[in-house]
């Protein structure tokens, strides 16, 4: 069983709610939300008091269904959307005494180009499809400083070929490429300024089984080459199976389990986890 000491992430009680709440709904109690929803004002609970730790090397699966609230807590991590409440520390981070979410924009933008890489579900979000590859890894180099033309241009051909882009298209605008090579231009992005901590929201959704599997080997052979900690969010447990060492089951804005992958799904407690174990057999 492999151990993880230093956290690199620390995420403690995250909130992000759409609506100001109301008496009814503002506790939680049983019965008045449905799902994460308050029938009452109309409050929306896509987080509530989500709370964990992301351990250096290690790869944290988070799983659950759509509207579970899983990619809305990367979204908050990567500052695409604002927490109504919450505190996140990165240990490289001013020592992990700053909560992130209280940073100023300037502040959060050298977090976002220095300190963490994200790889989208739909590449277009993270990717800009009609710049070049090397040019959409020199974007992400120039975000963080770096001036020296040579040395982007060495370092986009160094991780497009380490994601398995042919050179010779390198060049070409991603609007050009597969769903699995985008996501691998996305990756090598991602990775350009070797952040410690690499997001990863969906990134095999909607690829052909196949290239679901060489972006899972990919991804797997760069937290092992790279030491690299990373988030990867999916519906799939077959996915989180393969990747995560912990896992976080989600469901109605909630952390309902969490634990070691391999003991979710040899004795999952959770009668909505419990489903999702029996739905792999």
């Amino acid at each position: 069983m492999v151990e993880f000491e230093n956290p690199v992430l620390r995420v403690r009680s995250l909130k992000k709610q759409y609506g100001e709440g109301c008496d009814y709904c503002r506790d939680f109690k049983e019965g008045h939300l449905k799902k994460n929803y308050c029938p009452e004002c109309g409050t929306i609970y896509a987080c509530r008091d989500i709370s964990f730790d992301v351990y250096e090397g290690e790869i944290l699966g988070v799983v659950g269904e759509s509207g579970s609230g899983k990619s809305t807590v990367m979204n908050c991590l990567y500052f695409d959307m604002e927490v109504t409440e919450g505190e996140a520390y990165i240990s490289t981070y001013k020592e992990g005494n700053s909560n992130i979410f209280k940073e100023s924009s300037q502040n959060q933008r050298f977090i976002r180009n220095r300190v963490l890489g994200k790889v989208y579900q739909n590449p277009i979000y993270g990717l800009k499809m009609d710049f070049s590859s090397i040019g959409n890894i020199a974007e992400k180099l120039i975000a963080a400083g770096q001036r020296n033309v040579k040395i982007m241009e060495n370092r986009a051909k160094e991780l497009l070929n380490h994601v398995n882009i042919p050179l010779f298209r390198i060049k070409e605008e991603p609007r050009n490429f597969s769903g699995g090579m985008q996501q691998r231009v996305q990756i090598a992005k991602a990775l350009s300024n070797n952040p410690p901590i690499l997001l990863l929201d969906e990134v095999t959704t909607g690829l052909d089984l196949s290239v679901q599997a060489n972006v899972l080997d990919l991804i797997k052979k760069i937290q092992r080459e790279l030491n690299i900690s990373m988030i990867v969010v999916s519906h799939d447990l077959a996915v989180i199976r393969m990747l995560s060492d912990r896992t976080i089951v989600m469901l109605d804005g909630r952390v309902v389990e969490q634990g070691l992958t391999d003991q979710i799904l040899e004795d999952p407690q959770n009668p909505y986890t419990q489903q999702l174990v029996q739905s792999l057999i």
